[in-house]
């Protein structure tokens, strides 16, 4: 399939980061008719969502459901006073649309489930996984692994976070080293704004570049990332060869 060509408006935008070494032209194209799918807008999904509206990734697909919080404000940047008490997807799909014009945003009302997991996901060439729920992320991990698709897994929790890439075939799987839903797993978790943000903008990084194929994505690898000493680490994560989502033979890497 041929790429889609840019227009005059799309160099003068993104002609600064069309520098970058190995992306030029041919990478922004690419980016242009790229889907990536993010589950959860919030403070740190929100983040991932704007940076590659910014960056000019064609097609977003945003689950999120409910409505703004005050609790929402110190980290949901695409979410504002006048919204408390509103359905969050509207002002998430209404600003991403403001920022990037160009930029095809489907908003869709709900959160990710073991039943809708493979629908919500069937579009997207990429799945960004931003959900604070176990459940709604190992759901996703399947879809993805039974989809092929990749994995951008993002995850904080106060001052810690941690980004990691699973790619079938090559990689393991989330259920690798979280083979089930642990139990005294909260929905509701100490965040900073700063932090959840910072992790979102790695999560996009990751996404440009398995999209525009320059650097090296953290597959089999976690980064680890703690701000209260800013001590941060790359480890390798385990495969399991008894996984029940990524231990066939086609998927050992």
């Amino acid at each position: 399939m041929s790429l889609p060509l840019l227009t005059d408006e799309e160099r003068a935008i993104y002609e600064w980061q069309m520098w970058v070494p190995g992306v030029g032209e041919e990478g922004q194209r690419k980016l242009k008719t790229a889907s990536v799918f993010i589950s959860r807008v919030g403070g740190l999904g929100g983040v991932v969502a704007y940076e590659l509206a910014a960056a000019g990734v064609g097609k977003l697909i945003l689950a999120h459901a409910g409505d703004v919080q005050s609790s929402d404000l110190n980290r949901q940047l695409l979410q504002t006073h006048n919204r408390i008490g509103l359905p969050r997807m509207e002002s998430i799909v209404r600003r991403l649309r403001e920022l990037n014009p160009r930029c095809e945003v489907v908003g869709i009302e709900e959160n990710v489930t073991d039943e809708n997991a493979e629908q919500l996901t069937a579009a997207a060439d990429i799945i960004v996984d931003a959900a604070p729920m176990f459940q709604e992320r190992l759901a996703l991990n399947r879809a993805a692994f039974n989809q092929r698709k990749p994995m951008v897994e993002c995850a904080m929790h106060s001052l810690e976070a941690t980004v990691t890439t699973f790619i079938p075939g090559r990689t393991g799987c989330l259920q690798c080293y979280v083979p089930e839903v642990p139990p005294t797993w909260k929905r509701q978790f100490p965040v900073f704004g700063a932090v959840s943000g910072t992790v979102g903008s790695i999560g996009a990084m990751e996404v440009i570049k398995l999209i525009t194929g320059i650097g090296a994505p953290l597959a089999g690898e976690m980064m680890s990332l703690d701000f209260m000493t800013m001590n941060f680490r790359k480890l390798k994560l385990p495969q399991r060869h008894d996984c029940p989502i990524c231990s066939g033979a086609s998927n050992c890497a």
